[in-house]
């Protein structure tokens, strides 16, 4: 049998033959951490913490899975979606930065990018929708701005989804066949297939900029969904000293019933169809 590496939480025979992790171990331990979500969520509010984590990475990556089961059981008041549109003619007209700095946390909440601030070095780039000079500004200011967030008190978590262009090719293929799915792959997405290399240079770039002491990136390997989500929630719980004590069992006084007999019920004909 082949030695585990210090970090591999499982035996061998936990994953398939094709190294994937079973399915219902993957189900038993994305419960245990979404547990564990819980009791950092009760920190994040006792203690008011600000937290910032943004998603990154190339189309199809999984960002978007990974950033729904952190919310799944969470707090939407406290861990909260930030996935901005396309910036309207003002929005562009401001100071880059001004748009995501009105979606920052208050005291004791979690904001999840998806997508962020670094559009301007992949997206806005290799598109040709930021010049040369607007690109440069960036990767001198962007340190800058993290900077400040960390020197306000803010903790900045950047996490980045790395794909093989064989496994990001599998998903617009299997989204493309599934008419549920098919609005994932937006025009942004096809001319990104067309790119894979430019988009390589620009993210090779934009690490050498703002891999960061303060603000560093973890690197997430995403060409399994089920790793990549287990893993990126492990690491980010790792970040905190929470408390490990689950929120209390609240208590729950005997009931008492209201029996309104004499009530007027809705007409039958305002409740819809009962097709269920």
């Amino acid at each position: 049998m082949q030695l585990l590496s210090p970090s591999r939480r499982f035996s061998d025979d936990a994953y398939d033959k094709h190294g994937i992790l079973r399915k219902e171990i993957y189900e038993k331990e994305l419960a245990r951490l979404e547990e564990e979500l819980a009791k950092l969520q009760r920190t994040i509010t006792d203690e008011g913490l600000r937290i910032v984590v943004l998603f990154e990475g190339r189309d199809a990556a999984g960002k978007g899975g990974t950033i729904k089961r952190i919310t799944e059981k969470t707090n939407p008041r406290i861990v909260r979606t930030v996935a901005l549109g396309k910036p309207s003619d003002r929005e562009r007209s401001q100071w880059y930065f001004q748009r995501y700095v009105s979606h920052l946390p208050a005291s004791g909440e979690m904001v999840l990018f998806d997508r962020s601030w670094y559009n301007r070095a992949g997206v806005e780039r290799v598109m040709g929708f930021a010049s040369a000079e607007e690109v440069e500004l960036f990767m001198h200011t962007c340190p800058e701005f993290e900077h400040m967030l960390v020197e306000e008190g803010i903790i900045l978590l950047k996490y980045w989804f790395s794909v093989s262009e064989e496994v990001q090719e599998q998903r617009f293929q299997a989204r493309a066949a599934d008419p549920t799915k098919r609005w994932k792959i937006s025009p942004m997405d096809l001319k990104s297939r067309e790119l894979w290399a430019e988009y390589s240079n620009a993210k090779d770039e934009m690490l050498r900029y703002t891999d960061l002491p303060y603000a560093p990136w973890r690197m997430v390997d995403a060409d399994v969904k089920r790793h990549a989500r287990l893993n990126c929630i492990s690491n980010l719980l790792e970040q905190f000293d929470y408390s490990r004590d689950l929120p209390p069992v609240p208590d729950l006084p005997p009931r008492e019933w209201a029996h309104d007999d004499n009530r007027t019920a809705k007409p039958h004909e305002s409740y819809i169809d009962r097709l269920y």
